[in-house]
């Protein structure tokens, strides 16, 4: 298999990925089994694999030969991972909360919210929460 087979692909069974990377299936499996790689299961037992597998594989092998303990890699590639997805969500929490906040700086120049009782029915919890989080981040 070469790179122009899989033109319109979405995922690709483990002998076309082992194919692809040059890695054998033994080791995809490895991989796998130990979380380095997610696979889905197809309804007869098939493993099917993202084309993000193909990149994910390379950045394994580079980290490997350059003396990384799968353990190690795997660490890392859940890093990565876990913050690519925390950045994401905390921008998206803190557009939310400018806007809530906006929104009762606004009540309370207006003089509508005189208490601060008003003021935490109007804040959720989880805003409370999450600028509580923001807090400790930048602290």
């Amino acid at each position: 298999m070469v790179w122009g087979d899989l033109v319109g692909k979405e995922k690709l069974k483990i002998g076309e990925l082992a194919n692809v990377t040059g890695i054998t299936r033994r080791t995809i499996d490895y991989y796998t089994t130990l979380g380095l790689l997610e696979a889905e299961r197809s309804t007869s037992n098939y493993r099917y694999y993202s084309l993000d597998a193909i990149d994910r594989l390379r950045i394994i092998e580079e980290k490997k030969l350059a003396g990384m303990s799968l353990e190690d890699i795997k660490h890392e590639l859940e890093k990565e991972f876990v913050e690519e997805i925390d950045i994401h969500e905390i921008r998206l929490h803190m557009k939310y909360l400018e806007t809530e906040v906006s929104h009762l700086l606004e009540q309370i120049n207006n003089k509508e919210v005189t208490t601060q009782h008003t003021i935490k029915q109007k804040v959720s919890s989880e805003s409370i929460a999450l600028m509580q989080s923001l807090l400790l981040l930048i602290t």
